[in-house]
């Protein structure tokens, strides 16, 4: 559907006339009128009343309104993602997992930023989900996470090993999971490992899938939760978390996804560049 169809339908709910719709586009008024009488015929249905006041939304018409604005909001999106800055050369959207941003993402950055002067960056953060449908939707070509999921049209490498501790915002944590710990959702290869474990685990009272986001509220609660090693480990210094004696270390790896969409040599450099990062990591 024509763009432009669906912005000039949203300009007329928001002007209440077709004819101040029309000054606000700097079009006459039969452009807009057969601008929606295009979208009616496209869509099946009437989306405005007429009438001398100006026009009201049709049940049909409240409907579409979400998918209209919708439609703008991808497209802009798609054209900020898509359009190459001036000076560049090449455009990189990359993403990584929360927890990976301190120690790994922003040391990928500056060397990225370094060796590839003329590919202009753009860098997400958030969960494996999140980034997978990024890539699978063209608009991330690089992701880092811990827990990758393979689709056609994805690579992945083993990029770099972390571990899984058992830590509390308790100076005296108890080595048993009481009513203090909280399960943390790390994936399914963590779920296994915690269930071999803790084969008497009953669900805890709360569940939490906010990844490192999740420590001030197990320090201000003292509350009890496995954390990636090099997440926890500047809190364990600080003494705000604590480890919890007698308790295992899970293996934790960290795989860099990509797509096939970004040219060869501005994909191998930025890989160079992010396995240099991982190699510096603590």
């Amino acid at each position: 559907m024509d763009v432009q169809l669906a912005r000039t339908f949203l300009v007329v709910i928001a002007s209440g006339s077709f004819v101040r719709a029309a000054e606000r586009l700097h079009v006459t008024q039969s452009a807009i009128s057969l601008r929606i009488q295009k979208l009616e015929e496209a869509l099946g249905h009437r989306l405005f009343e007429r009438s001398k006041s100006g026009v009201d939304l049709t049940p049909r018409g409240l409907q579409f309104e979400t998918y209209a604005r919708s439609m703008i909001q991808a497209w802009e999106e798609a054209r900020y993602q898509i359009a190459l800055p001036a000076g560049f050369d090449a455009k990189l959207s990359v993403g990584t997992q929360y927890s990976l941003w301190p120690e790994l993402t922003s040391v990928w950055l500056e060397i990225m930023e370094r060796s590839m002067p003329s590919v202009a960056l753009t860098c997400h953060v958030g969960m494996p989900d999140r980034l997978t449908r990024l890539m699978l939707s063209g608009l991330l070509d690089i992701a880092v996470v811990y827990t990758p999921e393979m689709r056609p049209g994805l690579r992945a490498e083993h990029l770099m090993d972390d571990r899984l501790v058992l830590v509390s915002g308790r100076k005296d944590p108890s080595s048993t999971l009481d009513e203090n710990y909280i399960f943390m959702d790390w994936g399914p290869e963590f779920t296994a490992a915690h269930a071999r474990w803790y084969p008497d685990f009953q669900l805890s009272h709360t569940t939490l899938m906010l990844g490192a986001a999740a420590v001030p509220y197990l320090i201000r609660n003292g509350r009890t939760a496995f954390l990636p090693y090099r997440v926890a480990d500047d809190f364990i210094m600080s003494g705000e978390l604590h480890p919890v004696p007698e308790s295992p270390e899970l293996p934790y790896p960290a795989y860099v996804v990509w797509s096939d969409a970004q040219p060869d040599d501005v994909m191998s450099r930025a890989l160079e560049c992010l396995r240099e990062a991982a190699a510096k990591a603590p």
